[in-house]
């Protein structure tokens, strides 16, 4: 057993993510409380070659093998239980992404570590870790400790700064090879979506809107009131997935990550899988008839309002 912080990178065309350096940072702060390390689990086909950028690691451990060039949950899974179930850390951190999520519940279900997911907080208390997550779209917050002190967490991105967790430097690596992979699922081809005609990572202002829209026809008055800020629209995933707006225009965990100047979310209630890719937003201003959305949360100024009447008349107030 240890008392090691142990953060699981995610990365993809030689490019470590963000989420990474936000674990990381908090992996240091909880180690030094812990007298233990903040060591940077990374795996890959040259997995090592990482090293670089994770300067702000105690250590790394490489687990390397041709059959993790692309990630499948399975081969994942397979690499690093052996490794989680011998080092014993005292917390395994994860990314509460698509494929985060998916490798900590296998790794909790091989190593009999409880999982604890969603997470926006994670602390030591009395030697132990204790997780805060969000239920129900962020509207209730759980604190959770671990029995016997031990387990693993999914981070929502953007609970901690990622600044913290990036450092210079060149920590030592161990690289370790895997167990052999179930090779029932294989990966065949990663399919990367289409650019469209606006790129949302890019604009300054964003008129975001969510499932309070209501049909497809009200998009509309988003436009125009983006055309009379000189923004675009974007949206949540249920409009999405309604086909209302391309998945070119989706912000959160299973679309873009955004940081304009200016967010309007716009009948969006603020589901932690929308808030990871917009919470960095310098102004983020939000309009929901539901006083207690989890959105207001995080928006430096709000107003309960039906967007159906605040969309026409701020566009009329700007000339639009």
């Amino acid at each position: 057993m240890s008392n090691d912080i142990f953060v699981l990178v995610e990365h993809r065309d030689g490019a470590v993510a963000e989420s990474a350096y936000e674990l990381l940072g908090r992996a240091r702060e909880l180690a030094a409380a812990t007298s233990g390390a903040a060591v940077a689990l990374v795996a890959g086909a040259a997995a090592s070659l990482l090293a670089s950028q994770l300067g702000a690691a105690s250590r790394v451990i490489a687990v390397e093998d041709a059959s993790l060039a692309e990630f499948t949950p399975a081969a994942w899974q397979a690499a690093l239980a052996p490794l989680i179930a011998e080092r014993q850390p005292l917390l395994l951190l994860v990314p509460n992404s698509g494929s985060g999520m998916d490798v900590a519940a296998g790794l909790s279900a091989a190593t009999g570590l409880p999982l604890a997911a969603y997470a926006v907080d994670v602390a030591i208390a009395g030697g132990s870790p204790t997780v805060t997550c969000q239920l129900y779209a962020g509207k209730i917050n759980v604190r959770v400790r671990f029995d016997g002190g031990r387990g693993i967490a999914t981070v929502v991105a953007g609970a901690f700064p990622a600044a913290a967790g990036q450092a210079a430097g060149s920590p030592a690596v161990e690289r370790v090879a895997p167990a052999a992979a179930d090779a029932r699922i294989r990966f065949r081809r990663l399919i990367r979506p289409e650019a469209g005609g606006v790129d949302i990572t890019k604009e300054s202002i964003l008129v975001s809107i969510g499932r309070g829209i209501g049909e497809a026809d009200n998009v509309e008055l988003a436009e125009r009131l983006a055309a009379a800020l000189g923004g675009a629209v974007s949206s949540s995933r249920p409009v999405a997935d309604a086909g209302w707006l391309p998945r070119t225009r989706q912000v959160g965990k299973s679309g873009l990550r955004v940081k304009p100047k200016l967010y309007l979310a716009l009948g969006i209630s603020g589901a932690p899988e929308h808030l990871e890719g917009m919470r960095d937003a310098e102004l983020i201003v939000a309009v929901n008839t539901d006083a207690h959305a989890p959105i207001f949360g995080v928006a430096h100024y709000g107003a309960v309002a039906d967007i159906l009447e605040v969309m026409p008349a701020l566009t009329q107030r700007l000339g639009g």
